[in-house]
């Protein structure tokens, strides 16, 4: 066994070198010559550990993700596999059937762009490009259904990486669309270059991306996934919308239900919410962290909660908790308030809002009704916000600004 351990570690090492030597500018074609043997027998859990060391000794997710394509033609076959059988209806049976319509697809766009000068030829790249938008919901998935559990099992650096690349297919398409959307504009000449520069690109990242997948991601998914894991996976599924293909089957795994086991924290006091846990301390901070004030109204019309942000719009003290709401507002509009709450209760509304300039605040108050799933009313909540910062913004800030003062914390 240990020698075993030991010939994976020292295949781990070798790759760290090779793709090291990569990124200094070494040859591929005579790195895949001399490292052939070693490559051949490298497994997908190697090359995920190679990426995970590579991050820990310091080596930027951005470097690792440039060099993403250059790294898979020199690994070429290293831990790829023919698609490994699963049951119809399996999300990675799933995965695999979308990555064939993906590479179809692919081909009908380079189809298309070979009829380009012709009549309609335009119209036919857009309706390529439309179909093509269809991998977003596939790549959704992956990030929020698959990559949380391979980072469970202790595999960080793949998913990270294979999403800084999905982001990547995500402007190339964007660019395309926009492309496609004013090729009236370009003469035949300019069209030409324009497919070469962006169009080309894109399908070349989009089709190696289903490689990637299916030689090494999958494989890898089913090797570190528990069977437990891929029935979250696929309970979760039809959240994301309507994908390229639908399920070839239903999948059930022949396991007993259990109850999802929650995960342990080490507060004693830990909240369990149907969508994660919460320590009080934790809930209490980030309920008063948010940029806007929160009152709850219970279902008699007392006042259950509010939240106690440093900024509040209107005051608000301890005293209130338990108090009829209309006690709580100043007589000449404790009329609207009632009239609001009566609304919300009785089905007529299910939001109210309102806003006023107060001083350089532009304040946006707005009364919702709290239905539990079978629409039985719980109570009200009032959500106050100055939305007069808001209103001030123009263009657009893709980056964190280095000036203080804006909440920024270095």
């Amino acid at each position: 066994m240990s020698e075993l351990l030991d010939n994976s570690r020292h295949r781990i090492e070798t790759l760290k070198g090779i793709i090291k030597q990569l990124h200094d500018g070494a040859d591929p074609e005579s790195l895949k010559e001399e490292f052939g043997d070693l490559l051949a027998e490298v497994g997908v859990g190697e090359i995920a550990a190679m990426e995970n060391s590579l991050m820990a000794d310091g080596m930027e997710q951005a470097e690792i993700q440039r060099m993403c394509d250059v790294h898979a033609a020199v690994l070429g076959g290293a831990g790829s596999c023919a698609p490994q059988e699963v049951p119809a209806g399996h999300p990675v049976h799933t995965f695999q059937l979308e990555n064939v319509a993906i590479r179809e697809m692919v081909a009908d766009y380079r189809t298309a762009i070979e009829s380009l000068g012709g009549d309609g030829a335009v119209e036919a790249c857009r309706l390529a490009q439309q179909a093509l938008v269809g991998v977003e919901v596939h790549y959704l998935r992956k990030e929020y259904l698959v990559f949380p559990y391979l980072e469970k099992a202790g595999i960080a650096g793949p998913p990270k990486v294979m999403w800084g690349v999905h982001d990547e297919i995500r402007e190339k398409i964007t660019a395309a669309v926009d492309l496609l959307d004013n090729a009236g504009d370009l003469d035949a000449e300019m069209l030409g270059i324009a497919v070469e520069t962006v169009i080309e690109p894109m399908l070349e990242q989009i089709e190696s991306m289903t490689g990637k997948e299916d030689r090494i991601l999958w494989p890898m998914c089913l090797e570190h996934l528990t069977i437990r894991d891929w029935e979250a996976v696929r309970g979760q599924w039809d959240e994301f919308g309507k994908g390229l293909v639908e399920p070839a089957g239903v999948w059930l795994p022949l396991l007993p239900q259990l109850p999802e086991k929650p995960v342990e924290l080490p507060s004693d006091d830990a909240i369990t919410l149907p969508s994660g846990h919460l320590s009080l301390r934790q809930l209490t901070a980030v309920l008063n962290t948010l940029p806007m004030d929160i009152t709850f109204v219970d279902a008699d019309d007392r006042v259950g909660f509010f939240t106690e942000g440093e900024d509040r719009v209107f005051a608000r003290n301890r005293a209130i908790i338990g108090r009829k709401v209309e006690d709580c507002h100043p007589p000449k509009s404790v009329h609207i308030v009632e009239a609001v709450v009566e609304d919300l209760k009785s089905g007529r509304r299910d939001v109210a809002e309102f806003w006023i300039q107060m001083g350089p605040r532009f304040v946006h108050i707005r009364y919702f009704a709290v239905r539990d799933e079978g629409s039985d009313y719980l109570g009200t909540l009032e959500v106050t916000q100055d939305i007069a910062p808001m209103r001030a913004l123009e263009g657009e800030r893709r980056l964190l600004a280095e000036a203080p003062g804006d909440g920024a914390h270095t």
